[in-house]
């Protein structure tokens, strides 16, 4: 019993840190949103949703290599394997810079190709390539942000991870408002404030490398495909998680173009900033197990690792309730907020929208719950098909269908129908996965550092 109560406790202590976080991590989009919203109306909205997918591309790649590489080094930690994990770092930053480079070279030779290929027509042109040019060129501070918060975070430090992040959301709602409004930067102001918060973040994790603190480091060796193919499998989930978002918004953009125009891609940004926050709650959950159940299975203790699932399930059952409550019955008034034109017809989209979408909330928390809880025992396999269901094979076919049947009304309903089908199927694979797994094996022989 008080090892249950101390498993509950650091289950605890990780989850709301890090929800605080990632909540803080939201005010990104957030600060965006609402302040575009009001400088430049519709059209801005519309060029920030259209540029968007790029942003959960770039995020995605980041969590994928730090919490990839991040749960695996907890396992080698907890194992005392201390020269695997200190490989598993080094392999990391050769993703991290190689991805980088990737991004930048995107950023200066190909945005003009991307922004028509995700759909801007001659008016949302300029707005949408200024964004996304200039956000490529901020990849590697996104990048490097994401990698390092989540290897602080597996190192014993979640309350640091959980500042910088909170540190660095915050200095982009100040940035914005300054760059937007006195100014007069435009859309340029708010991207550049975006681009500069991970950067904000970096400098308040660097006391913690400065002064040595940290128990992983760099070792002098060329990249290693295994560790690199290790990394990888176990960072697709949340690479995926992210990616689906940005699938999402690009996919319904496509659509809702042809339904609804303009003014239906701007209803449909109010409900992509409102999700990416609700995203980022059961996120923030995930990120915050995903560190206890790591550590526990690498020390082989297979009764606290099922005791985390339990408490973490609970909770997202508890969240669920809460956020779809407050959404259904607080629709009017936060679309509101982003309607400054007081545009009837984008309020009636999107309080529809915002009604029947989130009714995915138990399903997405499921979900994400139990791809993080697959990767972080080393059953990497069954968390990416869930992963890949919800960002691909079932989302597209639905959004296609619903939407062909009952238009907008199938728009908004493809995500949750998407969600509840990955659900069924993630308990059956949860179930089948369970029953093979036991303590992991013996460690190899301790490396000291």
């Amino acid at each position: 019993m008080m090892k249950e109560k101390n498993v509950f406790r650091e289950f605890g202590k990780y989850v709301a840190l890090n929800i605080g976080g990632q909540l803080a991590y939201s005010c990104y989009t957030l600060a965006d949103t609402f302040f575009i919203s009001a400088a430049l109306w519709a059209n801005g909205l519309t060029a920030l949703n259209l540029a968007f997918p790029v942003f959960c591309l770039i995020s995605g790649t980041g969590l994928m290599i730090g919490m990839g590489g991040g749960t695996l080094y907890s396992i080698f930690k907890s194992r005392k394997e201390y020269q695997r994990a200190n490989q598993i770092f080094t392999n990391a930053v050769y993703m991290t810079v190689g991805f980088s480079m990737l991004y930048v070279f995107l950023g200066t030779f190909f945005s003009k190709m991307l922004v028509k290929a995700l759909g801007a027509d001659s008016t949302l042109f300029p707005m949408t390539h200024t964004y996304l040019q200039v956000l490529l060129l901020f990849s590697p501070a996104f990048l490097t942000n994401h990698f390092l918060q989540c290897f602080v975070r597996n190192d014993g430090r979640p309350s640091l991870s959980t500042a910088a992040m909170t540190i660095g959301s915050f200095s982009n709602v100040l940035l914005d408002y300054l760059f937007i409004f006195p100014l007069h930067m435009g859309i340029f102001g708010a991207i550049l404030a975006t681009g500069i918060a991970p950067i904000i973040s970096l400098l308040v994790l660097s006391p913690y490398f400065i002064g040595q603190k940290n128990a992983f480091h760099f070792v002098k060796s060329w990249p290693e495909a295994k560790r690199i193919q290790e990394i990888t499998a176990s960072g697709i989930p949340p690479l995926i998680t992210e990616i689906s978002s940005g699938i999402v918004m690009f996919l319904f953009n496509f659509i809702i173009l042809r339904l609804a125009g303009n003014t239906g891609v701007a209803a449909f940004s109010v409900v992509t900033v409102v999700s990416l926050v609700v995203v980022a709650i059961y996120t923030g959950l995930s990120q915050g197990m995903q560190p206890v159940v790591s550590a526990n299975h690498g020390e082989g203790n297979t009764d606290a690792v099922k005791a985390v699932l339990k408490y973490a399930l609970i909770a997202a059952l508890l969240l669920s309730g809460a956020i779809y409550a407050i959404l259904f019955l607080g629709a009017s008034i936060i679309v509101s907020v982003f309607n400054k034109e007081n545009n009837e017809l984008l309020q009636t989209f999107a309080i529809t929208g915002l009604q029947l979408y989130f009714v995915a909330c138990p399903f997405i928390g499921f979900n994400i719950l139990t791809a993080t809880f697959l990767t972080a025992t080393e059953r990497p396999r069954p968390a990416q098909l869930i992963s890949l269901m919800r960002g691909f094979f079932v989302l597209v076919p639905t959004a296609f269908l619903l939407s062909a049947l009952l238009k907008m009304t199938g728009v908004w309903c493809a995500y949750p129908a998407t969600e509840c089908i990955v659900a069924f199927a993630g308990v059956f694979l949860l179930r089948k996965s369970n029953k093979g797994f036991s303590k992991p094996p013996e460690a190899e022989t301790p490396t000291k550092l």
